[in-house]
């Protein structure tokens, strides 16, 4: 049996090629939105939005990019393509006045870059703090095809820009090992330890995942749970072969939906 990916780009390549047209993330949003992305898609997505971030906003190793999202199928693609380009990604954003963790860093305090679905906030808040970093509009529907709304001056839409990317990503370069990955609401994570960090309740306790190493789990995650807890028990379950059902917090769990889905946890 091949040795699980142990770093994005390899669990990237594992996507893309390992039963590349399975599914490997289902998001099931309000009103009814089911998504499903198999291997090839996801890869896709993620290549797409890190030419987006290399094209279009300057990005490369040791930028910092602000997901200043929900945890949503969209957040996480955001967040592998910051990884593919070897930034640094904040899980919500200090700029727009979510709540992220204190660390320090002057990155997290100043990203580079805001992926946002709320740039009016975003953009005031920048004007505040006398900063200037890209602001880009996310739609979170699946099938928005641009942002409907006004935009602030100079923000990009996402939406409407990223699908004339193309569909494979060749990095410039590589991040450090020691380079910080994330800054989540509770920790801090480096290259390093990205695929190997344990998924983290709200009362900071540690859940431990299933491990099977023969792929084809379906491992139900609800993002109410949070940012620690869904992005490694996603990084662990796509490592480890398996897929993801992500679920809104307005979508119950249901034994149907368990049934229907073929949940394995």
């Amino acid at each position: 049996m091949a040795p699980l990916p142990s770093t994005v780009p390899l669990l990237l390549q594992a996507l893309r090629t390992a039963n590349p047209t399975v599914p490997r993330l289902t998001w099931y949003g309000p009103d009814s939105e089911r998504v499903e992305l198999s291997g090839r898609v996801l890869e896709n997505w993620v290549a797409k939005t890190a030419n987006f971030l290399v094209d279009e906003l300057d990005g490369e190793p040791g930028t910092t990019v602000a997901v200043d999202m929900p945890v949503h199928w969209r957040s996480l693609v955001w967040l592998l393509a910051t990884w593919a380009v070897g930034g640094t990604a904040l899980s919500q954003c200090p700029i727009s006045g979510a709540n992220v963790r204190e660390t320090g860093d002057a990155g997290a305090s100043h990203p580079n870059i805001v992926a946002t679905t709320n740039p009016d906030a975003a953009f005031a808040r920048a004007e505040q703090a006398s900063r200037s970093p890209f602001i880009v509009a996310v739609a979170l529907p699946a099938l928005a095809m641009r942002w409907t709304e006004p935009l602030p001056a100079d923000a990009l839409d996402y939406s409407g820009g990223v699908r004339a990317h193309a569909d494979v990503f060749y990095p410039n370069d590589s991040p450090e090992d020691d380079a910080i990955a994330w800054e989540s609401p509770m920790r801090s994570l480096s290259y390093a330890e990205l695929l190997a960090a344990a998924p983290v309740a709200a009362d900071g306790s540690t859940v431990t995942l299933p491990a099977t190493g023969t792929g084809g789990h379906r491992v139900l995650l609800a993002a109410a749970n949070g940012w620690d807890a869904v992005v490694p028990a996603a990084l662990q379950t796509w490592a480890d072969g398996g897929s993801v059902v992500l679920l809104d917090p307005s979508v119950e769990a249901t034994e149907h939906l368990r049934t229907m889905e073929n949940v394995t946890n």
